[in-house]
C-alpha cells in the first residue's frame, strides 16, 4: 500500500492535469508505455542499430542558409479533424519534404489519436538525412530511449502536461543520449516555469490543446520573451507563406507545418509550392 501511494505521488509531480482531451490521451499513453515495456525491454532498445548513431543537430539545420527553417510534419489525423490523410506513404512525403527544404521532420508516432506509428518514424529515418523529431506525448524516460532507438533525432517535451520538475529530468535524460529537446508552450506561465538549460527549442503551439482553437497571435505574444539562446518555433495554424515572412521578422527560427501539406494529395508538392511562394514573397 504504501509503495501504490509513493508510485501515485512520485506520479502526480510529473504530470499536470490539462483537462479535456489531454487528459484521456495521457491516460491511454500510461497503459502504452506500460505495455511497451512488457513487450520490448530497454536493454532491447538499446541494442538498436539507431542507438549509438550521433544525432543531427536541430541548431545546425535551422539555421542553416539553404534550409527554410520548416519542420514538415507527417501527420495522419488528429483528433480535432480525424483523418487527414490515411493514404500517404511516410518515404516519400518525408522525402519529398527534405528535397523542398525543410529543416527537420516531424512524424507522429501516437497510435490511437493521431494514426500513427514507431514504423513510420524508423521509415522516414531510412530515406532521410536530416534530424528528426518524434511527435509524441512523453511521460517516461523509457519513451526517450525509445525514441533514440527507433532512429529520432528530437524530442518533444509539452508543458501543459508535464511539471517543471519533469521537464528538467526528461530533458537532461534525453541530453545525455544526445538528443536535441523542443520544448512546446501555449502561454507565458508554461514558458516562464519550464525554461532549462537542457533545452535546445522552444516551441510555441498556436492551437490550444483542450479546444483547439488557434491563434497564431500566441507566438506573436510570446517571442521576445524567449530568450535568445534557445531557438524559437512557432507551431500549428501556418497556412500562408506570407505568414513565414512575418514570423521570421518577428524573431522566429522555425516553424512547424503539418496539416497545411498533408490535408493535400500531394504534400510534398504542396511543401514544394509553399517554398516558391516564400521566396517570392521575398523577392
Amino acid at each position: 500500500m504504501t509503495d501504490n501511494n509513493n508510485n501515485t505521488a512520485q506520479q502526480s509531480s510529473l504530470y499536470r492535469e490539462p483537462g479535456g482531451i489531454l487528459d484521456e490521451i495521457v491516460l491511454n499513453k500510461q497503459q502504452e508505455i506500460r505495455e511497451a515495456r512488457l513487450a520490448v525491454p530497454v536493454t532491447r532498445l538499446e541494442e538498436s542499430g539507431f542507438f549509438e548513431r550521433p544525432c543531427y543537430s536541430l541548431r545546425d539545420f535551422m539555421l542553416a542558409p539553404e534550409r527554410t527553417g520548416i519542420i514538415a510534419e507527417f501527420k495522419r489525423a488528429s483528433p480535432s479533424k480525424g483523418s487527414i490523410n490515411k493514404t500517404a506513404d511516410v518515404s516519400a512525403v518525408t522525402k519529398h519534404y527534405a528535397d523542398a527544404g525543410a529543416s527537420a521532420l516531424s512524424v507522429l508516432t501516437d497510435r490511437k489519436f493521431f494514426g500513427g506509428s514507431i514504423r513510420d518514424l524508423t521509415e522516414a529515418r531510412s530515406v532521410n538525412a536530416i534530424p528528426i523529431l518524434r511527435k509524441e506525448f512523453i511521460l517516461d524516460e523509457y519513451q526517450i530511449i525509445e525514441a533514440k532507438a527507433i532512429g529520432a533525432d528530437i524530442i518533444l517535451l509539452i508543458a501543459a502536461i508535464l511539471t517543471p520538475r519533469a521537464i528538467a529530468r526528461f530533458a537532461r535524460f534525453a541530453k545525455s543520449l544526445g538528443l536535441n529537446v523542443l520544448l512546446e508552450v501555449h502561454n507565458l506561465q508554461e514558458l516562464e516555469e519550464s525554461l532549462c538549460d537542457d533545452i535546445d527549442a522552444v516551441g510555441v503551439n498556436n492551437r490550444n490543446l483542450v479546444d483547439f482553437t488557434v491563434s497564431v497571435g500566441h507566438s506573436y505574444n510570446l517571442v521576445d520573451k524567449i530568450p535568445g539562446t534557445f531557438l524559437k518555433v512557432s507551431e500549428s495554424g501556418i497556412s500562408d507563406p506570407q505568414t513565414i515572412s512575418e514570423l521570421k521578422k518577428a524573431g522566429f527560427n522555425g516553424f512547424l507545418i503539418g496539416e497545411n501539406f498533408m490535408k493535400e494529395e500531394d504534400p510534398g508538392k504542396a511543401m514544394k509550392d509553399f517554398v516558391l511562394q516564400i521566396n517570392l514573397n521575398n523577392k
